[in-house]
Formats: structure tokens, sequence, C-alpha cells
């Protein structure tokens, strides 16, 4: 009688030998009586750990020769293999011996009469039924499904175990064996001669990779995301023509690194170019005689300052006073009149001066064109508003600066101010990082707080590059879902508003601002003339090629068939030889 457990409530058991053993393990046989222990564990059981005597012979008859002794009646761990008369590995049985004892059946792999170690015959390992089978891997059951006539230990002969056929594989210590892979200790390597090797990693089962190969380049190559691909929506299409043009957008995928080029500066061509042959000398003697006498020859006077570029012209100003000892500007305004003349003078100014010219006037006298100043001031490089700058404290006897903080205030003052300083950032790579930054900036300083921190849009809007600011204006899409132009319209008002957004309108596509004023310049009753002189007289040495483009593009009509219906006599011709066109 045995019992179940080491602790309260044992199990009586059937008398039974080593633990999962039945009937017993080892049982008492012929040779091998096995003394009563009495109590089992605990208190007096043999298993070890308890009090019960151990043997000390270990050749003593019907001993063992390990330290502790299988009780009479062994504590059961479930159902286990029948053991007729095999003692465990080791025991000085006659046909069981300890490996390296002198018995003529060794350990392993051998085939022992009656004798069952898990996967022997009639209980073979892993479940399989063989009629004798001796250690995994042997005759009539082999290990891991393979059917061998007589197999030793694991990489002998005639065995499947990890692939090695050998001869005859001794076990640790054995005698060594000719083209054998004995195992560790004995005289051949480790599996040396095997194909792959004993516990060498077998293949993977086919199927999909779970780890992708390194992409071109290796690991941790930055990887190129998108940028957003969207348009400003703040401007509704006049016409369906508007629904062609992506001001500002980019359909090209861009990099953390490179600056890309959508964001460069775009290509810019005037249609006034330099006369050739030029010979001032020549021009001066047809204005001269285009103004003596009774009458003014308008069309020689448009036909020679309509079609030479501002550095030739004021080449014919000194040529001028030279020859004849005369302002030619003073005898143009006695000759000419009307929008004509306003012209023909805006034309015979440097452009330096005709900048500051028109500051001043935008703040000279009652009110002040807040619209001409924004222009101006937003659209300008440094290096022009620099010359403006200069150009209007010669003229004017004081800076520009004090007058427009005479003019202005507030927000919209300081951001008259900031800009014309002339120090914005030009030329400068695109630093992707940084626009998403400043992006972030941005909405946390307007449309995700209650109230707007105008100073940071300030400093952004002011500061920044063209290119850069086109980079922050696609990031601030992509992180809000809305443009600029609405977070800009949603926080801000009056005048302040309409400089954010001029900002905004020249950063995405200035040749498209600049087709905009000339259209509202002439759209529906009357005429602004002042701003369709002040765009024109500026930009036919600049852009008007892509201005002319765009207004045709969006507006569905060529700028001459406005110019044509909106103006007319030697205003409109000198207009329409200024931006190429034939009168």
């Amino acid at each position: 009688m045995s019992f179940y457990g080491g602790g309260r409530g044992y199990l009586q058991q059937p008398s039974t030998g080593y633990p999962g053993a039945a009937p017993g393990y080892p049982q008492a046989g012929p040779g091998m009586p096995m003394p009563d222990q009495g109590s089992p564990y605990p208190g007096q059981a043999p298993y070890p750990g308890a009090g019960a005597p151990y043997p000390t012979g270990p050749t003593a008859p019907g001993g063992l020769p390990y330290p502790v002794q299988p009780p009479s009646a062994a504590i059961g761990f479930g159902g286990g293999i029948p053991q007729p008369a095999a003692p465990y590995p080791g025991a000085s049985q006659p046909a069981a011996p300890y490996p390296g004892a002198s018995q003529p059946a060794p350990y392993p792999g051998a085939a022992q009469p009656a004798a069952h170690y898990p996967g022997a015959s009639s209980s073979p390992y892993q479940g399989a039924a063989q009629p004798a089978a001796p250690y995994p891997g042997a005759s009539s059951s082999p290990y891991q499904g393979a059917a061998q006539p007589a197999a030793p230990y694991p990489g002998a002969s005639s065995s499947p175990y990890a692939g090695a056929a050998q001869p005859a594989a001794p076990y640790p210590g054995g005698p060594p064996q000719p083209s054998a892979s004995p195992y560790p200790g004995a005289q051949q390597p480790y599996m040396a001669n095997t194909a792959g090797g004993y516990g060498t990693p077998s293949a993977l089962p086919p199927g999909p990779a779970t780890y992708s190969a390194p992409p071109s380049g290796g690991y941790h190559t930055p990887v190129p995301r998108q940028q957003p691909q969207y348009n400003p929506q703040s401007q509704p299409a006049p016409t369906a023509g508007m629904q062609n043009l992506n001001i500002g957008s980019s359909n090209k995928p861009s990099s953390q690194v490179a600056t890309p080029s959508q964001y460069k500066k775009p290509l810019e061509q005037g249609t006034l170019k330099p006369h050739s042959p030029f010979n001032a000398e020549d021009d001066c003697q047809k204005l001269r005689k285009a103004m003596k006498g009774i009458g003014t020859d308008e069309k020689a006077i448009i036909d020679i300052l309509g079609h030479r570029i501002g550095k030739q012209r004021q080449e014919i100003k000194l040529m001028f006073k030279t020859m004849f000892g005369k302002n030619l500007v003073n005898d143009l305004k006695s000759e000419l009149g009307g929008k004509f003349e306003d012209v023909v003078l805006a034309l015979m100014m440097p452009a330096d001066e005709y900048d500051a010219y028109e500051l001043n006037r935008a703040m000279r006298g009652a009110g002040t064109d807040e619209d001409a100043m924004i222009e101006i001031l937003t659209s300008r490089s440094n290096a022009e508003i620099q010359a403006a700058s200069t150009a209007y404290k010669k003229l004017y006897g004081h800076t520009l600066e004090s007058d427009i903080k005479g003019d202005t205030s507030g927000h919209f003052g300081r951001l008259m101010i900031s800009l014309a300083t002339g120090g914005r950032m030009e030329n400068q790579a695109v630093d992707m990082n940084k626009a998403t930054m400043d992006a972030k900036a941005l909405y946390d300083a307007g449309e995700k707080k209650w109230g707007t921190d105008e100073s940071r849009f300030n400093a952004i809007l002011a500061s920044q590059s063209y290119e850069q600011l086109r980079a922050v204006f696609d990031e601030y899409g992509k992180i809000t879902g809305r443009t600029i132009e609405k977070a800009i319209e949603g926080e801000m008002s009056g005048y302040l508003e309409k400089g954010m957004l001029t900002i905004v309108k020249v950063v995405r596509n200035k040749d498209a601002y600049f087709a905009e004023k000339l259209y509202k310049s002439m759209k529906g009753l009357g005429t602004d003339d002042k701003t369709l002189i002040r765009v024109i007289v500026s930009r036919c040495e600049v852009d008007m090629v892509q201005i002319k483009q765009l207004f045709m593009q969006i507006y569905g009509k060529t700028l001459a068939k406005f110019i044509t219906d909106d103006t007319s006599g030697h205003y409109k011709r000198i207009l329409l030889s200024l931006t190429g066109e034939t009168y």
C-alpha cells in the first residue's frame, strides 16, 4: 500500500514502483527482493527527502547502485509504462548495465529482453507500438517517426536523428568507433561528420518570411513620406478656368532632407525686354521732335518709352539733359496729361523711387491706401525694400518706418514695420522639420486656443522665406485639415487680416496674386487706375509673362481684352505696349 502526494489527503494506490510506473518500477522479481520500508511519505517513505533509511551497499542483493532506493510501494504520479523487469539505467542487472559496465547489452539503444525504458517494445517512445523498440531512434521505434532496422543512440548508423548516419555511435566514454560521430567526450568532434551537425538549427519550414530583407541602403534609411497635396480653397473661382489652377500645391513627394522643387522660386519673365540696338542719343532726338512745336506726337513717345527697360530709360533721361540742357520729365509733364501722363511719369522713375513714391502717396494726406502699402511691402525682395527705404529718406527727408508708425497702429502697424525692414530670410534651403514646428506653432497661436497670438503669426510670416513658408502652409493643412487662409480669416480681421492673407497669396503664387490685383482693378464699374498702372509698370520687366498666363487661366479672358475694354486712347496703347501687346 502506498499513498499519492506529499501532503495531506493521501490517495491510496496499489503497490507500484517508481513514481509514474505501473505496476511498479523496479518491481520485486527474481534476484531483486524489495524490502518493506513501512509507512510511505511523508514521515517514513523512502522517497527522496523522506525519513526512511537508504541502502548503503551498491551491490547488495536486491539493492540499487544509486543513493535513493525506490520504495516497495512508490508514490504514483499517474499512469505509467509497465516495466516487468527492467531496472533504472545503471542498476546492476544481468541485462541492463550502467553505461561502461561489462554487460552484453550496452546502453543506449540496446534491446533488452523484456526491458522497457520509455519507447521500448510493447510500450514505445511517443506512443508508437513496436515489437522490440530500444531507446528512441532504435529499430521498430524510430525517433521522430523514422523506421530503421537497428538504430543505436541518436546520430549512429540507421538512426534518422538530426540526419546523421554513423556505423556505431558509442555512448559517453565508450571506445572510439571508426567513422563515428560520437557523443560529446568521444574521440570525434560532436556530430562533426553529420550533415548539419547534431544540434545544428534546422532550416525553417517553407512559408512566408517573418522578417523581410533590409531595404536598399540598409535599415534605418529615412523613408520618404508624402507631402500634403491640397490646394487652397479660400479663393473661389470666378470662372471655370480657375478649376485648373493649382496655386501653391504640390503633386510631388517630398523629402525630409532635400529642398522639394515645388517650393523653389518659380520662373519669372517680363514682357518688356531690352531694346536692341539701343542708342540713347537717337531716342533723345526723336523725343525732342515729338514734343517740339504745336501738339505732341504721343505715338512716338509710346514707341520709345513703352519699349525700353528702366535702365535704358534712365540713360535717355540723362542724355536728354546733356544734349538739350532740359529736364525730360518736366517736358513730358508739360506735353502730356491724364492717365497717359501718369503712366509715362511712372516709367521715368527708377524702380526704387517709384516704390518710395507710391508708399508716400499711400500715407500722404487724409486716409491711408493700405492696399498699396500691403502690395509693395509683401511682394518686394529684401534688396528692393531696402532700396525703396533709402530712396524714401532721400526724397522725403524722413524714414519710411517713422511714417508707417505715424499712419498705422496696432498689430497691422507692427506687421508693416516688420516687412519694411527688408530682413526676410531669402534663398534658404527648405527645412521640413522646422516647417512642421512652425505650422504647429501657428495652430497653437490661433485655432487651437481661445484668442489669438498675433505676434506669433507676425514672427513667422514676416521672417521666413517664401520657399519655407510654402512648406509651412502645406504642413499646416496636413496637421489641421484646414488651409492657413481659413485660419487667418477666422482669427483676424481688418487690415491685419488683409495683410496676412496677402502674404499667404504672394507666398503661394505671386503671379496669381498680381493677376487678381489687375482683375479687381478693372472689373465692374470704374477702374482703379492707380493699382492698374502700379502693377503693370512694376511687373512688366519682372514676371508679366506668367501674370498674363494666369490671368487667362483664372478669369477666362486675356489681360489685353480687359485693358482694351476698360481703357482708351494713348493710355490704353501704352498699357498694351508694356504688356507685350500690339496697339
